[in-house]
């Protein structure tokens, strides 16, 4: 039965295998290359017409060959492309019978772009020089690879470009002699050229995988090596970090992540990694973090590279989670895909919920979980709070509406979900059923609800029954707390950010695991609220606190009281708790089911914290009060007296300096309070970083983990003369984290005139498009330029749209990092009035979500300004 729900190609053709051949590359100048491509098939139905999607491709020729008997073959009369559907209808004269065994063979003709996406082409400045082969153009070098997810490798080869259409993949490509090729599989053979100087590369055929999922890469590549420790096939599996020349030695820790990661998920999931080898590649120009492509990932050079000498350590983190990640979906997405993009969810949000299971076990030290609480939790929260929201699942009609579903509710919420079930379920259980998943549906596509029965048979509990409304409805609950003498009444009802939810908004009923601490017991993980209000007697009156370890998805609103309680007693909760607490305080005050003086009166029970995460929810929960009122000079004056005396004694006591073998959570935390103090004007802070900065410039060494830290404070109380000298760094430094350290202090000038420059700066040809974003988010968080991004926006329309049009990603990543940062409504109407012509079809999600959120600011600054105002000369800080 043909499904009505989406526009999907028609069933009568079903590929098995592509034989893909592509020549006579142009290594600069047009960029254009040549391709054969021979799909083995089966004719399902009788027809006059196959469609394959096809885009920015000239098809030059098609014809189909009946395996069965070899003399029959039509040649395609007539290709009509259709443009807007990205698809190509080859038409025959006569009609094509059914068959098992058919190739279908296409000529075509492609571009490689710059758009990052489809097969394109990365710029980039060689480390050292480069082979005589490399690809270049004026002074520029440049790699090739490809970027196909969601639906892009259509721009590449003709091909029937859906996750269900699952097919093996043979590949070849003609380069010069002294360039690598790689791909998903190893190399089968080399031979000569059909020119001089010019070699095949073909690979090995492919497990069956969806088009998305297909990948190669050309390039002046060098790579380091490593092994798993565990046998597969008889063998210890080769893995690989490839880089151009002079990069290699910073994917040595990536490496390491890599072949550790890739034997703890084969015993996780069960089921062996099912390739011979795995590559990791990094890629100069990229719009994602990451892409999965089965045995060749490619990566953001900033999120595969570390260089021991020169990089903040946090990207440690940043790098052994996102190997983690991308080598997860190696199982989950790879050997089982989702059956259709409305079930992105099952790919992302799985991955990334394991790829921080796999952090947690390689560094139990870096205590990943509660880092998970403070950034993706309260992250997924922000979004899903907002009207703009949409389900986990989300119905998809075409490929084409997929781009904008890559977002916080597909990753973040989506981890979030799985977190909470995992630890309703009891992991061991949780994987169990997963692993079962896995191999039932290996080598083939699945839904939400075949693993809803995989978990379900694991735990003997009806999973689908209450993780349905999780996944298909949108939002979450806020958890509202009376209390009585020896027991609380809990009532579930929707959070808005905006404090006006509407009876038909709040119709569903969550299932909420209670996780209640009370007293020195902590409830049975069954202990969840089913219904819209419940009561919960033996609960102690002097502790008790819900939602242990903010394991679930939602706020919790106590009465004021209490809340003031808990901040006096968190020495009895967890990190996680602690984290979730001030979350939870920020969120209600700016929707208005809590106060920003009792957010305040929290925030200061916490002056002698010690943890890490726990400060930077703090600084998160401060930053957000500070951009909403920064338009009242008194009340912005106060709440910056009011950090600064929070911070101070952390910040005093904790130091600039460095101790030999200091634990990774220190050194994040001491430049989170350094950064934070010098942000609220300590004196004595600030002059320091000054001195650290000049004695840097003038050739001396500055610490890696307080390069970002000296660089933001001095741009920040510096002038025209600090920001060249950080624009320079950025500009002659080979390190990807310094540069990306660089691009994040410029935008922290508090000059108008140094802010527009910043972006102008990154949308310009000295910064890659995939960092262009760093420049708005700086400056919108900044208090003192926050205006200048809005205004750049809409003055330079015709220029930002030039440079950052070519990728869907980059300028929907610009509107959500540059806009979102508002409280004035009459910003918002401007801003929605200044779209209503243009074609915003890349991000017009984005832009909702940017009109609601700053709606919820500005009702949240005309309700508290004045309260705020009150408390701050109440306490002296006004």
């Amino acid at each position: 039965m043909a499904r009505t729900d989406r526009d999907i190609l028609p069933d009568n053709v079903r590929p098995s295998n592509y034989n893909l051949s592509l020549f006579d590359l142009e290594f600069g100048g047009g960029w254009a290359y040549s391709g054969t491509v021979k799909i083995d098939a089966a004719v399902k139905k009788p027809s006059k017409e196959i469609v394959v999607n096809s885009k920015e491709l000239e098809i030059k020729s098609a014809s189909l060959r009946s395996v069965n008997s070899e003399s029959t073959e039509w040649k395609a009369s007539k290709i009509d492309v259709d443009t807007s559907n990205e698809r190509a209808t080859l038409s025959f004269a006569e009609e094509i019978p059914s068959t098992e065994e058919a190739v279908l063979t296409i000529d075509f003709k492609g571009t490689i772009n710059n758009a990052m996406a489809g097969f394109y082409r990365s710029k980039y400045k060689p480390a050292v020089t480069p082979s005589q082969g490399a690809a270049k153009e004026g002074e520029d070098y440049y790699m090739f690879s490809t970027q196909f997810e969601a639906c892009d490798a259509r721009r590449a080869f003709p091909c029937f470009d859906e996750p269900n259409l699952k097919a093996t993949f043979e590949f070849e490509v003609e380069i010069p002699e002294d360039q690598i090729a790689l791909s998903n599989m190893p190399e089968k053979a080399t031979r000569k050229g059909g020119k001089k100087g010019l070699k095949v590369v073909s690979f090995e055929k492919t497990p069956a995988m969806s088009t998305y999922l297909a990948a190669w890469a050309v390039g002046d590549f060098e790579y380091v090596e490593g092994h798993t420790e565990r046998k597969y096939n008889g063998k210890n599996l080769p893995v690989r970090v490839y880089t151009t020349k002079g990069l290699k030695e910073q994917g040595r820790f990536a490496l390491e992540h890599a072949c550790k990661t890739i034997d703890f998920f084969s015993e996780t999931f069960q089921i062996d990694y099912p390739l011979p080898k795995s590559d990791l590649l990094a890629v100069h120009e990229f719009a994602m973090g990451a892409m999965e492509n089965w045995g060749l990932v490619t990566y953001r050079t900033i999120a595969v590279l570390f260089d021991e000498a020169k990089s903040d350590s946090r990207h440690k983190n940043r790098v052994a989670y996102v190997v983690a990640h991308e080598l997860a979906h190696q199982w989950f997405g790879n050997l089982v895909t989702m059956d259709w993009w409305n079930e992105l969810w099952l790919n992302e949000g799985f991955a990334t919920w394991v790829g921080w299971y796999a952090v947690e076990h390689l560094h139990p030290d870096w205590k990943v979980w509660s880092q998970f609480v403070a950034e993706a939790v309260q992250t997924a929260l922000q979004l899903d709070s907002l009207r703009a929201s949409h389900p986990i699942e989300v119905p998809v009609r075409n490929a084409l509406e997929v781009d904008q579903i890559f977002d916080h509710i597909s990753y973040l919420k989506g981890s979030s979900v799985i977190r909470m079930l995992g630890n309703h379920l009891g992991n061991e259980t949780f994987l169990k059923g997963v692993a079962a998943y896995l191999k039932e549906h290996a080598y083939g596509n699945a839904t939400t609800d075949d693993l809803w029965n995989a978990l379900s048979k694991a735990s003997g509990q009806d999973v689908k029954q209450f993780m349905d409304p999780w996944i298909r409805k949108i939002g979450f609950p806020v958890v509202t707390v009376a209390e009585e003498p020896g027991q609380i009444s809990v009532r579930q009802s929707r959070f808005l950010t905006t404090g006006d939810v509407k009876p038909e908004e709040d119709e569903t009923t969550w299932w909420i695991p209670l996780g209640l601490k009370s007293g020195a017991q902590t409830k049975s993980a069954g202990s969840a609220l089913t219904v819209k209000e419940d009561t919960i007697r033996d609960v102690d009156d002097c502790f008790y606190k819900l939602n242990a370890d903010q394991s679930g998805f939602y706020r919790t609103n106590y009465p004021p009281d209490r809340l003031m309680q808990l901040g006096r007693m968190r020495e009895r909760l967890s990190t996680q708790d602690r984290i979730g607490l001030m979350g939870d305080a920020t969120a209600l005050a700016v929707a208005g089911d809590g106060t920003t003086a009792g957010l305040l009166t929290l925030l200061e029970s916490f002056r002698d914290e010690d943890n890490y995460l726990v400060w930077s929810q703090i600084s998160s929960s401060l930053a957000k009060c500070r951009a909403v009122f920064a338009s009242n000079k008194k009340v912005a004056d106060g709440l910056r007296k009011f950090a600064l005396n929070l911070v101070s004694p952390a910040a005093e006591k904790i130091g600039w300096e460095f101790k030999e073998d200091e634990d990774y959570l220190t050194i994040q935390l001491r430049k989170l309070l350094l950064g934070m103090a010098g942000g609220a004007g300590h004196e004595g802070i600030i002059a320091e970083g000054k001195k650290r900065f000049e004695t840097w410039k003038s050739g001396g060494e500055l610490h890696q983990n307080l390069r970002a830290v000296v660089l933001n404070m001095n741009v920040a109380n510096g002038g025209r003369s600090e920001y060249d000298t950080v624009k320079h760094e950025y500009l002659q430094s080979t390190s990807v984290n310094d540069k990306e350290a660089c691009l994040q202090a410029l935008g922290r000038a508090k000059d108008s005139d140094l802010a527009r420059d910043s972006l102008e700066f990154v949308t310009s040809s000295d910064v890659p498009i995939q960092d262009s974003h760093y420049g708005p988010m700086a400056v919108s968080a900044n208090n003192s330029t926050r205006d200048e991004v809005w205004k750049y926006t809409k003055t330079q329309w015709q220029r930002l749209n030039e440079r950052l049009g070519v990728s869907n990603i980059c300028m929907d990543r610009w509107m959500k990092m540059g806009l979102n940062n508002y409280s004035d409504h009459g910003i918002r109407e401007e801003i929605s009035d200044f779209f209503k012509d243009k074609d915003t079809r890349a991000y017009d999600r984005s832009l909702v979500v940017i009109s609601d959120t700053i709606k919820g600011n500005a009702n949240y600054k005309e309700r508290d300004e004045k309260l705020v105002l009150e408390w701050l000369e109440a306490h002296g800080y006004a």
